[in-house]
């Protein structure tokens, strides 16, 4: 178990390495190609300063461990609950393209639910090993509490983050052999009643349909999708090779970010992305395989959640880049620009890595 511990920090910090290149790449393109007076290496240096808070962060998670942090969950999820209030204060959160979902730091950005969306399933398995599920209402009751941090960020909005924690909670249950009949019901409520709501809101079917047909509103939101094609078609069988992308000279807006993919597989064409996928399919290799060799079910549940997390993102967001998803502005881990991102990846990595690392505990007879 311990080598795939290694295993998956060696891949992840290959991705780091090639993320931080891609960033420096696209923005020095953007800033040179707007005439803007930031320095071309702003959001390099950013990404760098994230990276080393990431370390930091990852080294005390591991010095921590998984089961001291599942015990110290509902303190973290409370000052969760907190951030996740303050970024509809003015003056503290920061509003970007009519969302409320950062805090401002001394020039650096903190996304509050980006953290939640890792300390939910901790602190769900808190709840589930420490309390016992005998009856439908036990479970329900926990469920309000969770309820609390999805309606904030739900009001944020951010609606690609609360669908990806409530997928999350439908593996977690799985893991966690949580009954059927206690968790479909409300899930398939809930899944109709948001069905109808969106039928009657006058702005999906614009959506859908520019999801489905981009070209349609190339001036609005069809821009980003339909750029993105045209980068990762360009790129080909080998691609353009590095600094050669024409579609981040500002014609991919926000490239370093949710669709830096596009501009990765237009510079090394589909044997860069091939690689890339093939990373991203290491991680989930090496991790399930800590879950399934976990010497814990604490251990086992939680090395699968946060390794279901990752490749899940990874998957969401080359779907998007890929036009097989609609956009949803969620990062590619470890590639995308994103501090908050970086940051709480990286320690989740750690925790990986400090599950691997246990050793089973000996039994006296």
């Amino acid at each position: 178990m311990r080598k795939a511990g290694l295993g998956i920090l060696i891949v992840t910090f290959l991705i780091i390495a090639m993320g931080m290149i891609m960033v420096f790449n696209t923005t020095s393109a953007e800033v040179l190609d707007r005439a803007l007076t930031i320095s071309p290496r702003l959001a390099f240096y950013k990404q760098i300063i994230y990276g080393i808070l990431g370390l930091i962060g990852a080294y005390a998670v591991w010095r921590l461990g998984y089961q001291n942090l599942i015990r110290l969950s509902p303190y973290l999820f409370f000052g969760g609950v907190i951030l996740l209030a303050l970024v509809f204060v003015p003056g503290i959160g920061q509003e970007i393209n009519g969302a409320k979902r950062w805090l401002v730091i001394y020039k650096l950005s903190l996304q509050p639910s980006e953290i939640m969306k890792y300390l939910l399933p901790i602190f769900c398995i808190y709840h589930l090993q420490n309390k016992k599920i005998s009856r439908w209402q036990d479970f329900y009751r926990y469920l309000i509490i969770f309820a609390v941090p999805l309606t904030l960020i739900l009001l944020e909005p951010d609606n690609g983050t609360t669908a990806i924690i409530l997928i999350t909670f439908v593996v977690l249950f799985f893991l966690q052999q949580i009954p059927l009949m206690y968790w479909a019901m409300p899930l398939a409520v809930a899944a109709i009643l948001g069905g109808i709501v969106a039928y009657h809101t006058p702005h999906v079917p614009d959506r859908i349909r520019i999801y489905l047909h981009p070209e349609l509103d190339l001036k609005g939101k069809g821009h980003q999708p339909y750029q993105a094609k045209i980068a990762a078609g360009s790129g080909r069988i080998v691609g353009k090779g590095l600094g050669e992308s024409l579609q981040k000279l500002n014609y991919l807006p926000e490239a370093r970010s949710d669709y830096i993919a596009a501009i990765y597989a237009e510079e090394f064409g589909f044997l860069g992305i091939l690689l890339l996928i093939t990373m991203y399919a290491l991680i989930g290799i090496f991790g399930f395989g800590i879950a399934l060799k976990a010497h814990t079910k604490e251990g086992y549940c939680l090395a699968g959640v946060l390794t279901f997390l990752i490749i899940f993102q990874a998957f969401f967001n080359l779907g998007v880049v890929s036009g097989l998803l609609p956009s949803k502005g969620i990062a590619l881990p470890f590639f995308s620009q994103g501090g908050s991102s970086l940051i709480i990846n990286m320690m989740a990595i750690a925790l990986l890595f400090n599950i691997a690392w246990q050793k089973p505990k000996l039994v006296r007879l």
